[in-house]
């Protein structure tokens, strides 16, 4: 007979059931997993704009400031072409005399990720109350 082979009655099982805590700890993993999208999208109140006429004829209200992210050294706010060091000298102004305060922003292909959420949290930071990232 081995050693972990006992007789009922015969003595004591020391032995910890670990399936409930790796349950529990999985399923939090889980929950922090989808959670953590979601509280980063809610802090910026980010919209994305739809190619419908409606949509597309409310954003073209004059009253939006527009951003092109043109690469990881420069950025065009309206018409001008800043380098991106500068964004917040260009982009301060534009939105304080923005009455909505909404923000267009673009970003052409080969800019990285990094750079467009630097643009985001700058635009942000500077007052803007509204971002919309439109794609093509």
């Amino acid at each position: 007979m081995s050693a972990r082979a006992r007789k009922p009655g015969t003595g004591i099982i020391s032995e910890i059931n670990m399936t409930p805590l790796i349950d529990v700890s999985l399923v939090l993993v889980v929950i922090l997993l989808v959670a953590t999208p979601l509280a980063f999208q809610s802090s910026l109140l980010l919209s994305t704009a739809a190619a419908s006429r409606r949509e597309a004829a409310t954003a073209a209200a004059p009253d939006r400031v527009e951003i092109t992210v043109l690469s990881e050294e420069s950025v065009r706010v309206g018409s001008a072409v800043v380098p991106r060091p500068e964004l917040a000298r260009a982009l301060g102004p534009a939105i304080e005399h923005s009455a909505s305060r909404l923000v267009v922003v673009r970003c052409a292909d080969g800019v990285t990720h990094g750079t467009f959420v630097g643009v985001l949290d700058e635009a942000h930071a500077l007052g803007a109350s509204r971002i919309a990232v439109v794609g093509r």
